[in-house]
């Protein structure tokens, strides 16, 4: 697997290639290189270098220099409008939040600055020149696709307890397995996850969802997710009861997850769509399970959850509206339809359809077919729709308020309710959605008109 060269772009090169000029050492690092050896193209180069902060300042005085974090020895040099974070040879101190050195102490060598980094795969350089600077198996575990700490797991995860979701989320995106004491590591430090911003966690958790590999970490470290979001806790190996599931809560969980597009909302959706089924938990007669009002109970649940985990207004009434209507069935009629794409917008429908079919596809065979051809038949009937005029919402009405009050109508909570009607009327099919019929009909309504209305 050892590459002959890895192709750095110009605008990093000029760092490296700088740096060495005043001579210095300096190697792309990091990220860059894990991604390079496995064939993808890097969203980022960064720099490691011996020479100091000041060092690196004098050597591009005739750069855009941004000083990052020049206590930490870092630095970032703008190169034809593109960042590279240039870093010197360091160590770290000690870890006295679980998240920060204390302070940093420069060196001289690089791979006393690979020895204080995160993971195998992480800590790796490269120079054009001297080539690859592996000294931690980083290469080896790229092809046995394993996220191993480099050094002692728990001394790894005391400096930062964000690098537990970090394993995840390479795991996850890579589809790799955790080295085996990383694992048991992991789990018994994720009470220092408590010391991590919930910022920081949520970020790492929509990057572990999104992951190809997120169904396996799911199952492989459920209490790791229930110390970030304790409400997942009683999911874990609750059993359903009823023949439309063959998996737990949370096992069948962890599978609608995988099952849906990579799109942050749409795994958030799948990770709490059904939070609220063992509280909502009932037995009927006949031994099946039923969760009655789980949707409901579960939206608010959620609503909870990323708002402690300060999720972004959008993200969060995306989640909560998708967790709450998740169950529901579309409408088979045309009428209905209409309503159901007024009250929730194209967009969400069209989200709702993916969240079915990821939830279909973590239950058991028992009624597939029907559910199957229920969403076929909802998806051509909204095609239908799309391809006439709108009359989903009052807005699309041939007339509005202005027309109204021209028609001698009073503002008040009557005019809404006079156009709900109209509206209604429309959708239904029994009015046609044109200017002269709807003002004649709303004469008919406000004459009182009893044979009409």
């Amino acid at each position: 697997m050892t590459p002959a060269h890895i192709a750095i772009p110009e605008y990093a090169l000029t760092v490296v290639q700088r740096l060495e000029h005043f001579g210095y050492e300096a190697y792309v690092v990091g990220g860059c290189v894990r991604d390079s050896l496995l064939g993808r193209t890097p969203k980022d180069w960064d720099v490691c270098t011996n020479a100091t902060p000041q060092q690196v300042l004098g050597a591009f005085k005739r750069f855009n220099v941004i000083k990052t974090g020049l206590k930490h020895g870092t630095v970032t040099v703008m190169v034809n409008h593109e960042p590279v974070e240039v870093t010197t040879f360091r160590i770290d101190g000690e870890y006295s939040d679980n998240r920060h050195p204390d302070a940093v102490t420069f060196v001289s060598r690089v791979e006393e600055d690979l020895a204080r980094r995160d993971f195998t795969i992480n800590a790796m350089a490269y120079n054009p020149t001297r080539g690859l600077v592996d000294a931690f198996g980083g290469q080896q575990d790229l092809a046995a696709g394993l996220i191993r700490c480099v050094g002692e797991p728990d001394a790894r995860f005391n400096e930062d307890g964000l690098r537990i979701m970090r394993a995840l989320r390479f795991a996850a995106r890579y589809g790799f397995d955790i080295e085996r004491e990383t694992a048991f590591s992991m789990r018994r430090n994720r009470h220092l996850l408590e010391n991590v911003s919930v910022e920081r966690i949520f970020v790492e958790l929509k990057g572990i969802l999104v992951g190809a590999g997120v169904l396996n970490m799911l199952l492989a470290f459920p209490e790791i997710f229930g110390t970030i979001i304790p409400e997942l806790v009683p999911s874990f190996g609750f059993d359903q009861r009823n023949p439309h599931h063959i998996y737990d809560v949370w096992t069948h969980t962890a599978h609608a997850v995988q099952a849906a597009p990579a799109d942050p909302v749409l795994r958030l959706t799948m990770l709490l769509h059904d939070i609220a089924k063992p509280a909502c938990f009932t037995c009927g007669e006949d031994g099946k399970g039923h969760f009655y009002h789980h949707p409901e109970c579960g939206a608010e649940l959620a609503k909870e959850i990323l708002l402690r985990l300060k999720s972004d207004l959008a993200t969060l009434e995306n989640v909560v509206t998708l967790v709450r209507v998740h169950d529901e069935l579309f409408p088979t009629t045309r009428s209905g339809m209409r309503r159901c794409i007024g009250r929730l917008g194209l967009p969400i429908i069209e989200q709702l359809f993916e969240v079915k079919k990821a939830d279909h596809a973590a239950q058991s065979t028992h009624e597939q077919e029907e559910k199957k051809q229920h969403l076929r038949q909802a998806a051509l009937l909204i095609e239908d729709l799309m391809e006439e005029p709108p009359s989903f919402t009052v807005k699309d009405l041939a007339i509005n308020g202005r027309d109204l009050i021209a028609a001698g109508i009073k503002p008040s909570p009557a005019m809404g309710r006079l156009l709900d009607t109209l509206l209604s009327e429309v959708q239904d099919e029994t009015l046609t959605n044109e200017r002269t019929a709807l003002l004649d009909r709303v004469q008919q309504l406000i004459s009182g008109d009893k044979e009409n209305v």
